[in-house]
């Protein structure tokens, strides 16, 4: 059985990170030049993941434009870059209408999983490596379908 979607919880106040997220989701603070939410969903695609919900709240709208097509820049010889970035999976969004905490980020994700497996990636710490992470738990999945952690000593 193949892992095709993921959820990335991104809902949080971002407050281990303060100041910078007094004004911008920490999902989108760069990391050299592309938002650390956006190597998360590079990583789940290199990983065979098709679908990916997001779990958001209140102001994060941002994190949905960066996903969404960029007619204004495309138009400006950015399309490669642009829409590459559009066209990385089939991304839905989702709000978290209330901070309940990750369970509660998590479950909203129920409809959109349903029965199927699924990765829950977040973007908190950088794991170095030939392959990404996801990779690794996802092949360990397909040869033993049981549930899988990968954790950093920190």
């Amino acid at each position: 059985m193949k892992i095709t979607k993921a959820v990335i919880p991104a809902a949080g106040l971002g407050t281990r990170v303060l100041p910078a997220t007094k004004s911008m989701p920490k999902e989108m603070l760069p990391i050299v030049d592309k938002p650390t939410i956006q190597y998360i969903v590079e990583e789940a695609v290199a990983a065979g993941i098709t679908d990916i919900l997001i779990v958001t709240n209140r102001g994060k709208g941002i994190i949905e434009d960066h996903f969404d097509a960029s007619p204004e820049l495309e138009a400006l010889d950015f399309l490669e870059t642009v829409r590459g970035i559009s066209n990385l999976a089939n991304i839905t969004f989702i709000r978290q209408k209330e901070m309940k905490g990750l369970g509660h980020a998590i479950l909203k994700a129920k409809s959109f999983v349903g029965n199927e497996p699924f990765a829950v990636l977040f973007g908190d710490g950088a794991i170095v490596g030939e392959k990404p992470a996801i990779v690794h738990l996802s092949c360990q999945f397909t040869v033993n379908p049981a549930i899988k952690i990968g954790v950093k000593k920190v």
